[in-house]
């Protein structure tokens, strides 16, 4: 499948014969193409059209980000896999199963939420009942009951507040989250969540890349110029099991502090370079983890997990199967 580079410097990324060159501080790093899937521009990189005609041939999405450790954009080379009979189907799921569909993401996030807070309840967390409680027998019967999109998206934003009002009973002090603020995050909580939502969701963009599947056509999201709303729905899920646990084990192990790992202004708050670096080790670790697939009988990784993910989708578009998105549960 490739690997998945970082680049964390200033400096310039260019193409020398068959390799990538990034120069900085007037030094030479070589990073072989051949094995490149995607890469990570965490700072200022200059590129020449050139470059991007390189990585366009080789099929390497480049994925920028700014200051706040944001994101800016992606570069998309053409793509791959386009099918034209898929489109038709996913424009006609679209106009006919959107709120089922949708209905499925969002079952699909309670699931994650509920088996991510049950596995604190087990370790005598029990203040977290509460919430376990009501989406078994609330959430899901306002999900299956929803009648538009908007009624399903007020049902989705509260087991995620409710999620994010738990934090004070399984974190330390000063990483509970009062509220969530993205633009820019106001506090190491909201920084490390906008930090690694938006590295889940560029790890989407590259996986439904790889695909027959249409990035601008959406079931959970609204279709929007500007962003690639599908990433936004087929990362929701994955959001509990990848990017909170993930965050939970560094925050929980101290491996990320408050004091040593974040920079914090008036209005913002960011990770600095050492935070930055931690939280890729770690994310990239989740992203590369195996677990024993309950259908397939065969290990395979998170990163897999999404790909798979965006099959189902095909399969239920083409009306060959019922999409049912990945359960933390088929971790286990």
């Amino acid at each position: 499948m490739g690997s998945t580079k970082y680049i964390s410097s200033m400096g310039e990324l260019s193409r020398k014969d068959n390799s990538l060159c990034f120069r900085k501080n007037e030094k030479n790093v070589y990073i072989p193409i051949e094995n490149t899937r995607e890469i990570y521009c965490l700072n200022e990189v200059s590129i020449n059209s050139k470059l991007l005609d390189f990585f366009a041939q080789n099929h390497v999405v480049v994925h920028f980000f700014n200051y706040y450790g944001g994101y800016s954009g992606t570069f998309y080379p053409r793509d791959q896999y386009m099918s034209g009979k898929l489109l038709v189907k996913q424009v006609e799921a679209f106009q006919k199963d959107r709120l089922k569909i949708a209905k499925s993401i969002v079952k699909g996030i309670g699931i994650n939420i509920y088996e991510v807070l049950y596995h604190y309840y087990k370790h005598d967390k029990r203040e977290v009942k509460n919430t376990t409680d009501w989406i078994r027998k609330e959430f899901f019967r306002a999900v299956d009951s929803a009648d538009s999109i908007k009624v399903l998206m007020a049902a989705e934003g509260e087991v995620w507040m409710r999620f994010y009002h738990d934090f004070q009973y399984f974190l330390p002090e000063d990483f509970v989250m009062n509220k969530r603020v993205k633009r820019p995050p106001d506090n190491p909580m909201n920084a490390l969540v906008s930090f690694g939502n938006t590295l889940l969701y560029t790890k989407t963009i590259s996986a439904i890349y790889r695909t027959h599947l249409d990035q601008r056509i959406s079931f959970l999201h609204e279709p929007s110029e500007g962003r690639f709303s599908l990433s936004l729905d087929m990362s929701e899920v994955f959001k509990p099991v990848i990017v909170f646990r993930t965050i939970f084990e560094l925050v929980n192990n101290r491996r990320l502090q408050v004091g040593k790992h974040f920079d914090k202004k008036v209005n913002y708050c960011i990770l600095n370079d050492e935070g930055r670096k931690i939280f890729i080790e770690a994310f990239e670790g989740r992203m590369e983890s195996v677990f024993q697939h309950p259908v397939l009988k065969r290990k395979v990784s998170y990163q897999t997990a999404i790909k798979l993910d965006c099959y189902k989708l095909i399969k239920q578009i083409t009306g060959e199967k019922e999409y049912i998105p990945f359960s933390l549960k088929e971790g286990f």
